[in-house]
């Protein structure tokens, strides 16, 4: 017998995720410095693996999980995204480059935020349940890097590349190194000044980055 609720549910499903994926494309345009024309969306691997993540999710919680898993499985051999359709994305993230990310079944990951090529949101521990960390919004997450197990990552926090996080990290700080340790806190407002604002210079805010992680480098090595 056709069950008719999980195709109305199917259809408000990817009207959702339709809404969602005009939502990615802003964001892209505003925070890849490399974007240049409207047809780079065609060859963004990037943003072509999160459209077919959404995809896939509009089917797995329709209950289609069949379907949901083949879109999931395509999207791994294509661009060697591994998004779970069970993880929640909001609309608005930006996915650099692509090759390498893992998202598990179990993570939610903010509006705004950008993820590096490389970067894994894991588990630490087999088990059922909550496993997967939750990232914030505004978040900006380094090449390589690791952020294990169902810890918190707040809004307008910075990871540094290749850095392996294993406890949460609070509002507006910056975390490097392994095991990460956080080495500015507090930067909230300087996140959000530097998000959306065109006309920065962007050379300038990573300077004052770099200055202040200089004079913090003896804690760093500690």
């Amino acid at each position: 017998m056709v069950d008719f609720r999980k195709f109305k549910k199917l259809i408000v499903e990817l009207i959702n995720a339709s809404k969602a994926i005009k939502i990615d494309k802003e964001y892209l345009r505003r925070l890849d410095p490399s974007f240049e024309s409207s047809y780079q969306y065609l060859f963004h691997a990037g943003f072509r693996s999160l459209r077919l993540y959404r995809i896939s999710h509009a089917f797995y919680v329709s209950g289609f999980k069949f379907l949901a898993y083949l879109i999931y499985h395509i999207n791994r051999i294509l661009y060697t995204v591994d998004i779970h359709p069970a993880a929640v994305l909001e609309p608005g993230v930006v996915i650099d480059h692509g090759t390498g990310l893992v998202i598990g079944s179990t993570a939610v990951v903010g509006s705004g935020t950008v993820l590096y090529h490389g970067v894994t949101l894991g588990a630490k521990y087999i088990t059922k349940g909550k496993r997967h960390p939750t990232v914030g919004r505004n978040v900006v997450v380094g090449a390589g890097a690791k952020v294990l197990g169902p810890i918190s990552i707040g809004d307008n926090v910075k990871i540094g590349a290749n850095s392996v996080v294993i406890s949460d990290v609070p509002e507006g700080a910056t975390a490097v190194g392994i095991p990460a340790r956080i080495v500015l806190k507090n930067n909230t407002e300087n996140a959000k000044s530097h998000l959306f604002d065109s006309t920065i210079d962007k050379n300038d805010a990573g300077d004052e980055l770099c200055f202040r992680k200089e004079n913090n480098l003896e804690e760093v090595l500690m």
